[in-house]
């Protein structure tokens, strides 16, 4: 059953070979006969990639998006885990919720699903969910957001943060002051002035996580920041981290490449919340995630229906899908302009999200006996990004038609083969190859 991957090039720069069998990484100088060999001369090892932002929709919202086409969008994309928002329907919000998606992402197989708990009680802002039962539950959440509504009441988000702290959880804000946004539908500024569109104001952002840090500094709790997308953000977290408060923070590939000057063609594929910045907030937000101010990046993947996209800018549902796509934006956003090296993008994209979530045996660095979560990457390759790309339900993508660098060529989570020689396998395949993992 062994598989033997032979000059592979390791995150830092040095070459190797790896071998797995029966899930785990063994020392490929005691493994047994190969069953099958990856010449990988040429292709980076990266540890699976972690996303501690997705929205697989299901339940409630099939037409967009289901756990199993979510995990199959993340294997092609190279990620081995995801953790799933809580804006389904029902909303994740209760014990049995959160434990029937993390079933689904069991019997899917393409990819760990762990679920994110809601804060409050149907994303309504107005009492605290089921926090202490969902993180006891068999899904053992550990991660709390109302994503896609901010937490406003700050008593309520001062509770939440208290009761988190108890079990060394994590409250994940969408850091949006609803007053400040009606019926915004773009940054707000000179572009937005010009379109005559309603404006988004950074300061929507950047208040909320001032307010946020503040409260995390007084309870003593962990705090996340989701999507950050402004210059002024970086600043209050850059600050906050200095004090020593305990906040960690997310840039998405989008917020790293695109800006708001896509929005003039009103091509509702750039319509996002937060919405798309200007040049200097993407170098703001490349700057930060340089040097450490932003932890992570995570992807916001968010699928919608053609019905919800296709329309007037004003009616179009935000968001973007990105799971396939994040690797390779990264690749052209931060090391191909000398920002960070792999071993960077190892750190950002897959060790640093897994112990924010606290996802044990993800982003290790292929050690002998731990589960076999493996990328093989080619940073020589680039191509169009076309809908033959996307492996979802959904295609809103902002990146179609647009050359990228990069290709995904194996993927293995816990062992099995989810992708391979650049094509993703079949259901049958994969269920069938983990079958032999745990015989």
């Amino acid at each position: 059953m062994t598989t033997r991957i032979l000059g592979a090039t390791l995150p830092d720069g040095t070459t190797a070979d790896l071998a797995i069998d029966r899930g785990v990484f063994v020392d490929p100088a005691e493994a047994g006969s190969a069953r099958r060999t990856i010449d990988a001369a040429g292709l980076l090892a990266l540890p699976g990639l972690v996303d501690l932002h997705t929205h697989l929709r299901e339940p409630g919202f099939e037409q967009s998006e289901t756990v199993l086409t979510g995990t199959r969008a993340a294997a092609a994309g190279g990620y081995t885990a995801v953790f799933a928002m809580a804006n389904t329907q029902p909303v994740q919000d209760t014990a049995g919720v959160v434990e029937q998606v993390q079933a689904l992402g069991l019997r899917a197989g393409y990819a760990t699903v762990r679920p994110i708990g809601a804060v409050t009680v149907g994303l309504r802002g107005e009492r605290l969910a089921e926090i202490g039962a969902m993180a006891a539950s068999r899904a053992a959440v550990t991660v709390f957001s109302d994503d896609g509504m901010c937490v406003h009441d700050p008593l309520l988000m001062r509770r939440a943060l208290e009761y988190v702290k108890t079990f060394d959880g994590v409250v994940a804000q969408h850091a949006q002051d609803p007053r400040l946004t009606v019926d915004a539908q773009m940054n707000e500024g000179e572009v937005s002035a010009r379109l005559g569109l309603a404006g988004w104001p950074a300061v929507a952002e950047e208040s909320i996580i001032a307010r946020d840090v503040l409260l995390a500094e007084h309870v003593g709790a962990r705090l996340h920041v989701c999507h950050v997308s402004t210059a002024g953000a970086v600043e209050v977290i850059r600050w906050a981290k200095a004090r020593g408060i305990r906040v960690t923070a997310e840039a998405t590939p989008h917020h790293l490449l695109l800006t708001e000057d896509l929005v003039v063609g009103y091509d509702s594929r750039f319509k996002v919340n937060p919405p798309l910045r200007t040049a200097e907030d993407v170098s703001a937000l490349r700057a930060g995630l340089a040097d450490g101010t932003i932890d992570i990046v995570a992807t916001d993947h968010a699928p919608h229906p053609a019905e919800a996209k296709e329309c007037a800018w004003g009616e179009a549902a935000n968001g973007m899908v990105g799971l396939e796509s994040a690797l390779s934006v990264v690749h052209a956003a931060m090391v191909e302009t000398g920002l960070l090296g792999w071993a960077d993008v190892a750190r950002v994209m897959s060790r640093t999200p897994a112990r924010i979530g606290g996802l044990r045996g993800y982003g290790r660095a292929f050690a002998v006996g731990a589960p076999a979560q493996l990328a093989l990457y080619d940073p020589a390759a680039a191509a169009e990004f076309s809908l033959d790309s996307l492996h979802g339900r959904s295609t809103n993508s902002p990146y179609l038609g647009r050359t990228l660098p990069g290709r995904v060529r194996h993927v293995f989570h816990d062992g099995v083969p989810t992708v391979a020689d650049g094509g993703l396998r079949p259901a049958d395949e994969v269920a069938a190859a983990r079958q032999e993992v745990v015989a």
